[in-house]
């Protein structure tokens, strides 16, 4: 409460000043241009306005974002670079969000000038700072949102948009993962169960002239039926393995942790327990990272973090992989970063690589636990 209190103060102190300049620079710039038009001077001067107005509205987002913790995403404005200067000008002016960012701009200085005011009182009367401007700068974020953010179409259009690139990615792969699979089984089991059934066909054959041959025969097949067992496991494990849906993700990265060739430490606070598609999205990125260190990386010893966080648009479950190797990992296309990114992506996720030259490598997941 404290913190949202000084936030709040500090807002409305900062924004007054800007928009106490923006206020007079767009009102006399526009009535200045609007004047001179006859002499084409104010053409210019409503130009200069547009960028003032557009400028301004940047510096607000900025502005809530450092001392409230708000993000309101930038709109995106397509804009028509064909034609002329002038109907390129036209069409910047006449463009809606224009006009909702200019609204913003003469709606909320009066609002400023309030604000400033109890934010000073606030100084001086705790009570007022505790609890009252906290309130105050919610309702301005509501009308930031509303004219200096997207608009719902424009929302629902990026969603779509991200939506449907998920899915793709998503599609992509599960068809990467089918084809792994039907690999393994064709190279792996398959191939020991075709030689068990081979084994068991020539000790039946021998079983009366040669038993000692058959014996051995059957020995041999016997082995090769547990090594097919076992990869019939391994690759069981592969798909979802017991331990994650047993003893969550907790136990399931220390096992992953316990198997790497170098030292792993490894903290995990999920609670409560995210859904099983969170769950196995973050122990293969964890598995693949793991492996891909262990082999390229040169490291000596990695961390592995793992916590739940809220946010306003959902919780997420964040996971990181940091080594001290060399450095100069990336998601390339077709690479194994890139698979695992495209694995995030099947549930709204995201994942992110910093890995300079020299080290150390930082791999980040945000996986939302709704979708």
């Amino acid at each position: 409460m404290v913190q949202r209190g000084f936030g709040a103060a500090a807002f409305m102190i900062a924004s007054f000043p800007l928009s106490l300049a923006g206020f007079v620079l767009v009102v006399t710039l526009f009535t200045v241009g609007v004047g001179t038009l006859v002499i084409w001077v104010g053409l210019a001067l409503l130009l200069a306005t547009t960028y003032l107005v557009t400028g301004y509205a940047a510096s607000t987002r900025a502005l809530i974002r450092a001392t409230l913790g708000v993000d309101i995403p930038t709109p995106t404005v397509e804009r028509d670079e064909t034609g002329s200067f002038w109907r390129r000008y036209r069409n910047r002016l006449l463009h809606p969000q224009m006009w909702r960012e200019l609204s913003y701009l003469l709606l909320a200085f009066p609002l400023h000038v309030v604000e400033f005011a109890l934010a000073i009182a606030g100084v001086i009367l705790l009570p007022i700072g505790l609890f009252v401007l906290p309130v105050v700068a919610s309702l301005h974020v509501m009308m930031a949102k509303a004219l200096l953010g997207p608009n719902e179409n424009q929302q629902l259009t990026e969603k779509a948009e991200h939506l449907q690139a998920s899915r793709a990615r998503g599609v992509d792969a599960a068809e990467a993962e089918r084809r792994r699979i039907e690999r393994d089984l064709h190279d792996g089991a398959q191939q020991r169960l075709v030689a068990v059934a081979m084994g068991l066909g020539r000790a039946k054959a021998k079983l009366h002239a040669d038993p000692e041959g058959a014996q051995a025969l059957i020995d041999e097949a016997h082995s090769d039926a547990k090594l097919a067992v076992s990869e019939l496991r391994d690759l069981a494990r592969g798909i979802y393995p017991a331990v994650l849906g047993d003893r969550g993700l907790d136990a399931a990265l220390s096992s992953l942790a316990a198997k790497c060739p170098i030292p792993v430490d490894v903290h995990v606070a999920i609670d409560p327990r995210p859904p099983a598609a969170v769950e196995s999205t973050a122990y293969f990125i964890v598995g693949e990272s793991l492996t891909n260190l262990a082999k390229h990386s040169g490291a000596t010893e990695a961390k592995v973090n793992a916590w739940r966080e809220a946010r306003p648009s959902g919780d997420i479950v964040v996971v990181e992989i940091t080594d001290n190797g060399v450095g100069s990992a990336s998601m390339r296309p077709g690479g194994g970063l890139a698979g695992l990114a495209d694995r995030a992506a099947t549930i709204d996720g995201v994942m992110t690589v910093v890995s300079p030259v020299g080290g150390p490598t930082v791999i980040r997941a945000d996986l939302p636990c709704t979708w």
